[in-house]
Order: C-alpha cells, then structure tokens, then sequence
C-alpha cells in the first residue's frame, strides 16, 4: 500500500490542471508574466510558511525547479526552497509554468525524482488543496485502520469552508468518476449510524454567515444532551441533524449553552466516553468544526508518540494547516503537551523529509 499522494498511479488520477486551476484558462504563454499582474490572496494571519517578499515569476520557480531534477542527483533543498514557500496559488502557476515548459506534469516530475516520505509531503504540499483533500478521502475510503482513516473524512467535511467542500466533491467526482457521497454511503468499512453520519457531514453546504439564532442553540443544546447523555446515543438523529447541517458560529453558540447548561463542554463529556467510538467521532467533528487547532494538535501528536512514527498522518496534519492555523495549532500542542511541534518533528523525522516538515511548520 502505497504512502498518501505518492504513487503513479495517484498521480494519474489528478484532475487536468484546467480544473484544478480555471483561472489559469487563459495564461499568457511562459515568460510573460510581467504582463499580467496576478493579484494572489495574501497568506493566512495564522499560517505558517513564509513567501518571499519578492517572488520570482512562475516561469523562473519552474525553470529553477528543473535545474534541480536534472543531471546526476536532485537537488532536494532547492525544491524546499521553492516549493515550501509559495502559496496554494503560486504553486498553481508554477506547476502550469512547468507543464507548458517542459511538457509534463510538476507533480510526476516530483514523483520520479524523489523517494519515500519527502516524495509524500512534497507531492501532497504540491498539490492543489481540493484536489488533495480529494486525494486524502479516496485513499481514505479504501484503507482498514479504525478511527484514524474516519477523521481524514471528518476533517475534509468539517475542518474547511463550505465553499473548500464543494471544491472538493467537485475534485474528486473529477478523478474518480464517482462522487464522494456516494463512495461513503457504499463503504463497507464502516457500518450505520457512523456511516450515516459521514455521509451527512461530507454533504453537507452550510451557512457561512455570523448569523446566530440563540433560542435555537438553546434548544438543540439541550436536544444534544438529551442524546448523548440521557439516552446514550452519541450519534443519535438529532445529534446527526445538528452537526451535519448548521453553521459554524450557530454550533459554537450551541456548544457554549451546551456547557452552560450542563456545567461541562460537550467534548468533556464525550471524551469521558473512553471506549465508545461513536463518541470519539462526534469529538472530533466538533472539535474540526470549532476548534480545528485541538485536532490536529492531537494528529500530530498521536502520529509521534508509541512505537514508530506515522509518518502519513504526521504529514497530514502538517501540510493541510500550514496554510490555515498552523500557528494555532503551535500553540495549542505547546499548551497541551507541555513541548513544541518542532521539537518533536525533529526527535522523530530526519533528512530533506524533515526539511520540508520544518519548512511548513514555520518557527515556533
């Protein structure tokens, strides 16, 4: 079995790169740049690269890239360089740049060139987002492992934006001629409600305003008790309803009468549910929706510790945040686990794929 993103045949299956990136339909042809001015989002308050005050243009980043895959040896530390640290975006026009230059794709160049975990990361880091996500649930839906492949669907589903899902449904039905529901919905890794409840979140298109309804989070905060505690159903309709359907500030507004109410948070409560694993699911989709930070701190953290490193979900966990709130992720690993994502990155990783885990992490 292969490591995430990292076989050919993976790559094989990335959407055309006119998909992935539309608003790359009409590029100029490479060298004229300067002509157009690009105007890219600005990096994330609480992301963790760092770009360039001056970047160079895609045609430069693509020949520079080639230079470092050509001849005898790859210059790894080139490609970090580039690669981890330019935007989603940038890296987009860089891998149009490199595919109008030379004739074939960034990432099965990358694929050809590099081995093992940093093959991994820098082909998932390279990817376009949707498409990655895209990428992470497929492999998902076709890996037994228990609880840790249903979080890779729970934090596509819930640790994004409305708009990033549908991206991603839009993604996947692109490379593998099905759609993501109903791949989840057919699993036959996991059984109902668990199931049932995947299928809702992924789904799902919420409301991505501030609007708040309190006599509402009233209500239902008292309905999620009445499920989870009273009756013992942690996946329970009502519970599946609210969590799949409403938005992120109306949950966090629920979750905080919730404890109100209770006198204690409703992760408390499910965490205290130790050996149900239908709790734990329900934790960890409130915690991708409200508070992302603690889950992936905990990705990150369960992939190091114990025998062995999980170096697929220490990847995840990084290249999927680097963007977002890896800051707030820092921090929160600091204050929960009394030591830094950097210094337990370095006690378990080494090489160019530590390299490139570091690059992402951005200083503590």
């Amino acid at each position: 079995m292969c490591c995430w993103c990292c076989c050919l045949e993976c790559i094989h299956n990335i959407p055309p790169l006119n998909l992935l990136f539309p608003h790359f339909g009409s590029t100029s042809a490479p060298g004229h740049e300067e002509e157009e001015e690009a105007e890219h989002p600005p990096v994330a308050s609480m992301a963790s690269i760092s770009v360039p005050d001056t970047v160079p243009s895609p045609t430069e980043d693509a020949e520079n890239i080639r230079k470092a895959v050509q001849g005898w040896g790859t210059d790894e530390k080139a490609l970090i360089e580039i690669l981890g640290h330019r935007t989603a975006a940038q890296r987009g026009e860089i891998a149009v740049a490199y595919e109008g230059l030379y004739d074939e794709t960034l990432l099965s160049r990358l694929q050809a060139e590099l081995s093992s975990h940093f093959k991994g990361a820098m082909t998932l880091w390279t990817m376009d987002p949707a498409a990655r996500d895209a990428k992470l649930a497929y492999k998902a839906l076709r890996n037994k492992g228990g609880e840790r492949h249903a979080w890779v669907l729970i934090e596509v589903a819930c640790a994004s934006s409305p708009d990033h899902l549908v991206a991603v449904r839009k993604a996947y039905c692109s490379a593998y001629d099905s759609s993501l529901e109903e791949d989840v919905a057919a699993c036959a890794l996991y059984k109902d409600p668990l199931r049932q409840f995947l299928v809702r979140l992924v789904s799902s298109y919420r409301y991505a305003g501030d609007h708040v309804d309190d006599e509402l989070a009233r209500a239902e905060a008292a309905e999620l008790h009445g499920a989870v505690v009273i009756k013992k159903e942690a996946l329970h309709g009502d519970v599946v309803r609210i969590v799949s359907s409403r938005s992120k500030p109306q949950l966090k507004a629920t979750f905080e009468r919730y404890k109100q109410d209770n006198g204690k948070a409703i992760d408390e409560v499910l965490e205290g549910n130790r050996n149900d694993k239908l709790s734990a699911m329900l934790k960890t989709a409130v915690w991708c929706l409200t508070s992302p930070e603690k889950h992936f701190a905990e990705v990150i953290r369960t992939s190091i510790i114990g025998l062995g490193t999980d170096e697929s979900s220490l990847t995840r966990g990084i290249v999927s945040r680097a963007e977002v709130d890896m800051k707030k992720v820092k921090e929160e690993y600091k204050v929960k686990y009394k030591t830094t994502v950097t210094a337990d990155v370095v006690g378990d990783t080494s090489g160019y794929y530590q390299g490139i885990l570091l690059a992402l992490i951005g200083p503590e």
